[in-house]
């Protein structure tokens, strides 16, 4: 009898963690880290903290707009802050939301890059000058004449910006001629060719990315650090007349809640704010799935399997003892 009654107990106690926590809402955005993360915070809600966790469809603006109106989703675990900066810090503002913790630690992370393989042969090509220096190694694919730098796909925000610091270094000085890839495949794909041909690349990339997680890249120094006027108010502004050299600041990106389910679940809060990736973790784990033809869910498997020491590290011992139980 005493055991049945020791059941009962611990069937209560469960029922009262799922009831206490309640249905969460998790936005699954349209793109791999996010929705690597958002996968990985339903199985750990669910399993861990006892909640009845949905995945629902979204994606920035439309994401954001949301749970400032309507209070829903409950959570957006990968919010590129910058892109609906004002919209957030309004949310905050009117305590209809709040920031949960910063889902990749490292920030995102943008910058001109070149391979880590000619950085082994050419130290000095880790600085600018050093690049410019050596302006034969990164031979124009259609003018052998010239130095090749891939800017960034037309139509993307990262374009103006590419090319008005190309402007501000003086690239074309030094030898340079800005290629326009055409599409995010065509830029990838220079990197990969450049790799298996063990020949010289540099241009623009950014992180987290599978790319990035599969070719070692190094990101080149401007030796100007970061000036983030210059950048807002200039480099990332179309017709900028007299861009000045700077460093791409680093793009906060943030896991987001609205204020009603963070007064209210303190303990997932808890988990929120600790648990964030590297830049170098994501790279590896875009790049399994790149590799792999993975979706998000397989990715968590993946994840929960290969990187244990990260994730326990989010969880009290007895949370992440209950997830590791589930697994």
């Amino acid at each position: 009898m005493k055991y049945k009654i020791a059941a009962l107990a611990l069937l209560a106690s469960a029922n009262a963690s799922a009831s206490e926590c309640g249905s969460v809402s998790i936005a699954d955005m349209n793109w791999s880290s996010a929705s690597l993360i958002a996968n990985i915070d339903r199985f750990i809600l669910e399993e861990g903290y006892g909640c009845d966790a949905d995945l629902i469809p979204g994606d920035t603006m439309p994401t954001t707009t949301s749970m400032i109106e309507k209070g829903q989703p409950d959570i957006a675990p990968e919010i590129w802050t910058n892109a609906v900066k004002e919209a957030i810090e309004t949310g905050v503002k009117e305590d209809r939301l709040a920031y949960a913790g910063k889902s990749l630690v490292d920030g995102g992370e943008e910058g001109f890059w070149v391979p880590k393989y000619l950085v082994d042969q050419y130290p000095e090509l880790k600085t600018i000058e050093g690049v410019k220096k050596h302006a034969d190694l990164f031979k124009h694919p259609e003018n052998p004449e010239a130095g090749g730098f891939y800017g960034c796909p037309a139509g993307w925000g990262c374009q103006i910006s590419a090319s008005n610091l190309f402007d501000a270094l003086k690239m074309e000085d030094a030898g340079f001629e800005l290629i326009d890839p055409g599409s995010a495949a065509g830029l990838s794909g220079s990197i990969a060719k450049a790799y298996e041909r063990k020949e010289g690349w540099f241009g623009y990339y950014w992180a987290p990315t599978a790319i990035l997680g599969k070719y070692e890249m190094v990101k080149v120094d401007f030796g100007s650090g970061v000036d983030e006027n210059e950048y807002l108010t200039c480099t990332a502004v179309e017709g900028c007349e007299n861009p000045k050299v700077t460093m791409f600041p680093l793009s906060p990106v943030y896991t987001v809640a609205t204020k009603e389910f963070s007064d209210k679940n303190q303990p997932v809060m808890e988990y929120l704010g600790k648990r964030g990736f590297s830049n170098a973790d994501m790279n590896k784990l875009l790049a399994w799935m790149e590799e792999e033809q993975a979706d998000a869910q397989d990715a968590m498997y993946y994840f929960f399997e290969n990187y244990p020491t990260v994730w326990k590290a989010w969880l009290p011992a007895e949370t992440a003892e209950k997830v590791a139980s589930a697994l």
